[in-house]
């Protein structure tokens, strides 16, 4: 794994296009990007006020719904999340109250070592956006999820 560049998060158009999701969400469409998008509800570190955006989920389990800051830790999201963590999650229709909890550096490893696989095209663009470069191997993969922020998003809420 090489470090090309540092990633940044986007500015004008880029952003608007990151941010088109958000509008199918709030119109109702969400479902149709799919149970591997989730939408971000979270408070604005600065403002205070509400705050959205939609996030891929790289691994979901008993434990939570798992996101990785692909623009780094200079994600807004990221940052929001990480000073108030009580958050809004939808999944397709289904809204979900949670509690963001940053995930250590190994876990973070293995967790983008079973992505990649999963989901190969996906992991090479993260890696490629994040700016590393990649051989493909698992090691390479083990490395990058060692510098790439992975948040963990628990349930607040108990099911009977």
């Amino acid at each position: 794994m090489e470090i090309v560049k540092k990633p940044a998060p986007p500015t004008g158009l880029r952003r608007r296009l990151w941010r088109l999701p958000i509008g199918l969400y709030r119109i109702g469409l969400g479902p149709l990007l799919g149970r591997r998008f989730m939408l971000l509800t979270h408070t604005g570190r600065v403002s205070g006020r509400r705050r959205q955006a939609v996030i891929e989920i790289v691994q979901h389990d008993e434990d939570g719904y798992v996101a990785a800051s692909g623009f780094g830790p200079r994600s807004d999201w990221y940052l929001n999340v990480m000073t108030t963590p009580d958050v809004t999650l939808q999944v397709g229709r289904h809204p979900l109250q949670a509690t963001a909890t940053p995930i250590g550096a190994d876990e973070g490893a293995e967790i983008m070592a079973g992505y990649a696989p999963r989901h190969p095209a996906a992991a090479r663009q993260l890696c490629k956006l994040m700016g590393f470069a990649v051989d493909g191997s698992a090691q390479d993969y083990r490395e990058v999820g060692r510098h790439i922020p992975f948040v963990r998003f628990a349930s607040r809420t108990t099911h009977t």
